[in-house]
C-alpha cells in the first residue's frame, strides 16, 4: 500500500538554516497563556510542574490534501506529521525518562487538530495557538503561507513553568523526538 501525502518525506526538501529566532528562549520564565487543546480544557504552560515537551510545528496536511510543492520548498516546512507520529511513537520513552507530558502546538483550529490526533492515534494533546497568543508572548519564529502566520518548527523542554532547553531548527522532523530523548539520557549520567 503506497503512503498517503502526509505521511511521506520527500528527501528534496531544502534543511532548515538556524537564524538565531530562539537564541532567547532558553531559561525564559513562561508567561500565563491559556491555550484551547485537544483534550477540551485549557491548558496554561506556566502552571504545569515538572518536566513538559513542547513540539511546534507549521501544520498538517489533512488526511485527503495533496502537499503542494510550494510548501515543500520552505525550508523547515514539510515534516509535521512525521515529527507528532516521532512523538507517539516515543511516548512511553519519554515517560521513563521523567517527562510529566507531551504537548504538541500549531496555529491550526482545535477541531483540525483533533481530527489529527484521533486519524494518527496520537497519546498527547494538541495546543491551539490560533490566536498567536504564544508566539507574540515568547516571540516564537513563524513564516507565512497562504496568508497564514504558521509557527516555525521547533522543540522545548520546559521544567516547572520554566525554559531549560530548545532545539531549532529541527531536522529532519521525523527524528525531533529521537534528539529530545537523546537529551533526557544526557541529564541522567
Amino acid at each position: 500500500m503506497a503512503q498517503a501525502s502526509w505521511q511521506s518525506f520527500p528527501s528534496d526538501v531544502p534543511k532548515p538554516q538556524d537564524d538565531g529566532a530562539c537564541n532567547h528562549l532558553q531559561g525564559t520564565t513562561l508567561p500565563s497563556v491559556s491555550l484551547p487543546s485537544t483534550s477540551g480544557s485549557p491548558v496554561d504552560l506556566s502552571k504545569l510542574s515538572g518536566l513538559t515537551i513542547l513540539f511546534c510545528y507549521p501544520r498538517t496536511a489533512g488526511p485527503n490534501e495533496t502537499v503542494p510543492d510550494s510548501w515543500n520548498q520552505i525550508p523547515g516546512a514539510r515534516g509535521c506529521t512525521p515529527q507528532a507520529c516521532s512523538f507517539r511513537d516515543a511516548s512511553s520513552d519519554f515517560a521513563e525518562h521523567g517527562v510529566a507530558r507531551i504537548f504538541g502546538c500549531s496555529t491550526q483550529d482545535t477541531a483540525y487538530q483533533q481530527e489529527l490526533r484521533e486519524r494518527t492515534h496520537l497519546p498527547y494533546h494538541i495546543l491551539s495557538d490560533e490566536k498567536l497568543d504564544l508566539v507574540s508572548a515568547l516571540k516564537l519564529p513563524t513564516f507565512e503561507f497562504n496568508g497564514a502566520a504558521l509557527i516555525k518548527r521547533m522543540s522545548m523542554a520546559i521544567q516547572d513553568g520554566k525554559i531549560v532547553r530548545v532545539w531549532y531548527p529541527v531536522f529532519p522532523p521525523g527524528e525531533s523526538a529521537g534528539e529530545v530523548l537523546k537529551w533526557l539520557k544526557s541529564r541522567e549520567n
